[in-house]
């Protein structure tokens, strides 16, 4: 109903919407009710809506954009949120300390519990506000790939917390700190390593699945998602292995499973991301209907509020300016402004506000009402106000479309220098790594985890040659269809054109080659197979035509009737892909039909008179069979003769099929008439 009006959703987040409407349902709920009977309880979230969001992700992560900017990242998600953390537990019992909150049962390791889970900026309200605001690919893969990892980062902050509040204040030495510290890296590595090693199972498993072509789709999943049990299993983050298991599985697994396959990975785990995202906000606003959890302290909330805009803004100022002294592309005042707004609080700090026991800490109802009125200030206020600021502070947009060929090569060609530069100069940097790991992985990973079919059809030269050639077909079809003929195709300025764009206005250029010139004085001579056709006199000969192409248009139907056989294991082809297959060849060979017939006859004229010379002789002896034993009054012996010549050659294209479709130029199809020997009909 959302997406009924473009102009709802061009200007509320469809997160914003979804928690107003979470809001309504919970209301009508507990006005029926007078109990909260629904609410998103932590179990549900982790183990069963957070998978699907994060694997996606992960999956349809750009590789080459986030290993490109890891460190930056890194520093974001590591430091800046262990800095957003501190700063705001310290602050807010600062604060309290004071006794303008009131009294409270909380200390010290309490607010920073709750510093360490409110600091979670969410990766799922994130991506649904960014999606719709299209800023530049580095500052979304920061904002986004900051919000991923820092998932993980906030959750392994909240257990160590949660470990010193459970042992009290007074346990809590220099050793237990040391332990915290290095469980917080033990935690992180370990669950990146599960999440590497599941995604090359997954890439092998894959390579051998090619007569399992229906369950290949299950792998992917099922492995992916035993990912994230194994590293929770474990105690490991499992945010950190899914994504991971997700990064790195995908170029393999792309490549060994089919298409159909693909396809189905692809719109699953879109739809499950997409459901999951849907009931999250939902249940975030029908979870806040509940009357038992609110516990209102303004100055708490309010300074909540302050402390995490203001830190985080300082956080990313400071650690931009270090960054900078080190990044080629600098990230500017308005990435940082838009980075600072887009600290997009959700349901991973509710999920672990709502984990919190009460026997341990006291005033864990205020922390999930702080909690709950943060994710709704945040994603509602930021998530409308973001747009306009990224418009009225004009922040450089993605552009949606394909690098063309051109930026490829040069783009391909800076990658070698830059790597070769760095390898010269002794200097180890993001270039140098990338070509030694893809070395390492074209000559040892792709030769393990991919099938060798995969690994032969990945030359990509052929690749960007089969793709030209199906764009300049479908745009010479395309413009012929809008057209109504394919007449332009004949004239001089789309003549040796690779890589059409009919789109874009050309201007007529004037050609003088001999080609041209012999074009231009063509005779009256008729070279289409259908006029030819119509002006024979004899019945049978008409009758006869008609039958042929009765046959050749209708021959197909028939094989419906094929009866399909039932296997649970695999899918069987259908005749029809079949038959639309042969429809559509058959389409294009009749539209380029003429246009190929008329650069025979004009093109390379010499060399037909070469190829009419030497078989002369040949049509001379069977020149005496005509129909009736006579040569019809209204029809000359020349005209005859190019009669014949024209139905040679046209029977030639036949013959050839699917080759020639292929083929743009005369020389090619000569060379390609020359090696056959065609027996010439008496009746042409």
């Amino acid at each position: 109903v959302f997406h009924l009006s473009h102009k709802v959703t061009r200007v509320v987040p469809e997160s914003a919407l979804l928690i107003v409407l979470g809001i309504a349902l919970g209301g009508i709920v507990w006005a029926a009710d007078h109990i909260a009977s629904f609410t998103l309880t932590p179990e549900v979230f982790f183990f069963y809506l957070l998978p699907p969001i994060v694997l996606d992700a992960g999956y349809f992560m750009p590789n080459r954009l986030f290993f490109g900017n890891l460190g930056s990242i890194l520093l974001y998600a590591v430091i800046g949120t262990v800095w957003n953390a501190a700063t705001t537990g310290l602050s807010l019992y600062g604060v309290y300390q004071t006794g303008i909150m009131g009294n409270l049962g909380s200390g010290l390791l309490d607010f920073l519990l709750f510093g360490s889970l409110i600091a979670a900026v969410d990766p799922v309200a994130v991506l649904a506000v960014f999606e719709e605001v299209h800023v530049n690919e580095v500052l979304f893969i920061i904002v986004f790939g900051e919000s991923l990892l820092n998932d993980a980062v906030t959750v392994v902050l909240y257990n160590v917390f949660e470990t010193f509040v459970r042992l009290g204040p007074e346990k809590v030495t220099g050793i237990e700190c040391v332990k915290g510290v290095v469980s917080f890296f033990v935690v992180s590595l370990g669950g990146t390593l599960v999440g590497i090693l599941f995604a090359f199972l997954l890439s092998l498993v894959s390579r051998f699945t090619k007569h399992v072509r229906i369950i290949e789709p299950g792998f992917v999943f099922i492995i992916s998602y035993l990912s994230y049990l194994t590293a929770e299993m474990l105690s490991l983050s499992a945010i950190l292995a899914i994504t991971f298991c997700g990064i790195c599985c995908q170029k393999y697994v792309k490549a060994n499973i089919s298409e159909q396959s693909a396809t189905t990975v692809r719109y699953t785990m879109k739809m499950l991301a997409s459901g999951a995202e849907t009931v999250i906000f939902m249940f975030l606003g029908i979870s806040a209907v509940n009357p038992a959890i609110w516990t209102w302290n303004t100055a708490f909330i309010l300074l909540t509020l302050v402390f995490i805009s203001v830190y985080r803004v300082i956080g990313v100022v400071i650690q931009t300016w270090i960054l900078n002294h080190y990044r080629m592309v600098q990230l500017e005042i308005i990435d940082q402004v838009v980075m600072s707004y887009g600290g997009l609080r959700g349901a991973v700090a509710f999920a672990l506000a709502a984990l919190l026991k009460e026997n341990e800490v006291k005033d864990k109802n205020l922390f999930v009402s702080t909690t709950i009125i943060v994710v709704f200030f945040t994603v509602i206020f930021q998530g409308l106000t973001i747009k306009p600021l990224v418009q009225w502070l004009k922040v450089k947009k993605t552009e949606h479309r394909e690098p063309k060929l051109n930026e490829k090569l040069h783009g391909r060609a800076f990658d070698h220098i830059l790597s070769a530069i760095e390898d010269i100069s002794g200097q180890i940097g993001h270039n140098y790594l990338r070509d030694k790991w893809s070395n390492f992985d074209r000559k040892f990973l792709s030769k393990i985890l991919m099938r060798r079919s995969a690994q032969k059809s990945r030359d990509r030269i052929l690749n960007v040659f089969h793709e030209l050639n199906l764009k300049d077909a479908i745009s010479y079809v395309a413009e012929g269809e809008r057209r109504g003929s394919l007449a332009f195709i004949r004239s001089p300025s789309t003549d040796n054109m690779v890589n059409v764009d009919f789109n874009t206005p050309r201007p007529s250029t004037v050609e003088s080659s001999v080609s041209y010139l012999l074009r231009e004085k063509a005779g009256p001579v008729c070279l289409d197979m259908q006029a030819l056709e119509q002006r024979r006199k004899s019945i049978r000969d008409t009758e006869d035509t008609v039958a042929h192409h009765t046959l050749q248009q209708y021959l197909y139907k028939p094989r419906q009737e094929h009866k399909h056989l039932y296997s649970r294991h695999e899918i069987m082809h259908s005749e029809d892909e079949k038959q639309d297959k042969e429809i559509f060849h058959r389409t294009m060979r009749k539209r380029l039909e003429s246009f190929k017939s008329t650069k025979l006859g004009i093109n390379h004229s010499k060399k037909l008179n070469k190829i009419h010379k030497r078989d002369r002789g040949q049509k001379r002896r069977n020149s005496n069979v005509i129909p009736n034993g006579k040569i019809p009054s209204e029809i000359s012996v020349q005209d005859f003769t190019l009669k014949e010549k024209d139905l040679e050659f046209s029977e030639a294209e036949e013959n050839n099929d699917y080759e020639t479709l292929h083929l743009g130029k005369g020389v090619d199809f000569l060379a390609d008439v020359t090696k056959q020997n065609f027996t010439e009909n008496s009746t042409g």
